[in-house]
């Protein structure tokens, strides 16, 4: 597996990662606990983002 491989997949585990907590954030009862999961989700997709700039080629990362 190469690298830009290696690099689609984590993005794609991230983004899968960051959907599933949004959908059981959407289901929560508990606001703190609503609120934890879509703050995670959000840091995930924020992640992915930096990650997918930095293996395009973009040497600065999103602040």
């Amino acid at each position: 597996m190469s690298e830009s491989d290696d690099v689609r997949s984590r993005l794609q585990q991230m983004r899968g990662e960051a959907e599933d907590l949004e959908k059981a954030a959407e289901q929560a009862t508990d606001p703190a606990e609503r609120r934890r999961l879509q703050d995670e989700a959000h840091r995930l997709e924020s992640q992915s983002v930096q990650v997918s700039g930095m293996a395009s080629g973009d040497i600065y990362p999103m602040e």
